[in-house]
């Protein structure tokens, strides 16, 4: 199937830095290839910007291939674009209509300030890693892992938990800028399994405790997080961090 090309208008959002007022910018797109990914057009944009002595749009990404979570940007209102289960890089333009005016802007949310344009500061998420601490271990020789008794079924409920990459898309997708599904996810996939339970209860409380220390809001149940979760991380594990964090509360 031949590639088509595309005319398009791109709404962007320019912002110097955190403290400067922000605004949407137009620019014009001509002879786009459909079977460009997302990224490759604003690559496309920025160097016409150049060739024009203009500044380029800042945006975050590294692997191009949905694992890193670095870019973090709105397209059309949806975090990550319109499609189920990928990242922005992931997105051909393809799914794009000739002449379409796509709008195109960084994650809405206090504990993710605005760095410059379309990249926001998502460092609170690393701080909440932090808190969480490590995984106690003995030195010396190490088991073979499958030496470790584990139910199927429950490692495969700890690997989908570790499948959460970090973009905050869960956070940008919530009206109250929760970042809960990501707290969950964390807290989760160590809970599930052996390595983890030795620091499970003060995992859970210091990383809910760093959680709200970052402003993040409350989760209402909506799932709007889990909907656009590039990783289609289940809200399950929401309801099993609770039940940790009353656990460890109680003990």
């Amino acid at each position: 199937m031949s590639s088509k090309k595309l005319n398009l208008a791109l709404k962007i959002w320019r912002q110097e830095n955190s403290n400067s007022k922000g605004e949407f910018k137009t620019y014009k797109l001509e002879n786009i290839s459909s079977d460009a990914s997302f990224l490759e057009m604003l690559d496309i944009l920025n160097e016409d910007l150049q060739r024009k002595n203009e500044d380029p749009v800042a945006f975050d990404h590294d692997c191009r291939e949905g694992i890193c979570g670095s870019c973090n940007i709105y397209i059309n209102g949806r975090a990550h674009g319109h499609l189920k289960g990928i990242t922005a890089c992931q997105l051909h333009m393809r799914h794009f209509d000739e002449g379409e005016t796509i709008f195109i802007e960084p994650w809405r949310a206090k504990p993710f300030p605005v760095i410059k344009d379309l990249i926001v500061d998502r460092s609170a998420f690393e701080r909440i890693l932090y808190a969480g601490g490590f995984v106690s271990v003995n030195t010396g020789g190490v088991p073979d892992a499958n030496l470790i008794p584990i139910p199927k079924d429950v490692s495969n409920l700890a690997m989908d938990a570790a499948q959460c990459i970090g973009c905050g898309a869960c956070v940008a997708a919530c009206k109250n800028a929760s970042a809960m599904l990501f707290v969950a996810a964390k807290v989760s996939h160590l809970a599930l399994l052996p390595q983890g339970q030795q620091e499970k209860r003060e995992r859970v409380l210091s990383m809910v405790a760093q959680m709200d220390k970052e402003g993040f809001g409350s989760c209402t149940n909506t799932a709007a997080c889990e909907a656009e979760c590039p990783k289609q991380i289940s809200i399950s594990n929401i309801a099993r961090m609770n039940r940790e964090y009353l656990f460890a509360n109680i003990k």
